[in-house]
């Protein structure tokens, strides 16, 4: 489960996306999104120090995205905002660590169990980006998004 700050980030982003002339300022998105201000400029600036916004001081300042959103990806913000999204330290990798019970990873169960997993859950997380949740419409026929249609056909 993804925290409230990463919902919050992803929802800001997805505002600054939407915003025509490229900008927003902090207090437009926190009232439309409804996130607590002080909170948003927290995550602002997180997103800022890994390069994904800008800010411009004055009364035509705010926040923009620095990249498309086709280049950034859903796996990137939430290691951003989140940190590593492995089940397992031993199976991260950004954060790798040895599990401190571990008496051998190769013959390990239990990261064999979720190896399989965490790299189906990583090719996802890094190849969908905030142009594809953007960009995915209004519900078929059935009432299923784009994007749940294609998650789920493969």
């Amino acid at each position: 489960m993804i925290s409230q700050k990463a919902k919050y980030a992803f929802k800001a982003l997805f505002a600054l996306a939407r915003a025509a002339d490229g900008g927003r300022q902090i207090q437009e998105i926190a009232l439309a999104e409804k996130i607590p201000r002080n909170f948003l400029e927290h995550i602002l600036l997180d997103l800022k120090r890994h390069g994904l916004v800008s800010s411009r001081r004055g009364k035509n300042g705010g926040y923009r995205l620095l990249k498309q959103p086709a280049q950034i990806t859903v796996g990137q913000v939430l290691r951003i905002v989140d940190g590593p999204v492995a089940p397992l330290p031993c199976l991260s990798r950004t954060a790798y660590d040895r599990c401190a019970d571990c008496v051998d990873e190769a013959t390990c169960q239990v990261r064999r169990a979720f190896a399989d997993v965490y790299r189906a859950q990583v090719e996802i997380l890094d190849s969908r980006t905030l142009a594809d949740a953007l960009a995915a419409g209004d519900p078929d026929e059935e009432g299923e998004p784009p994007v749940t249609r294609r998650l789920a056909t493969g």
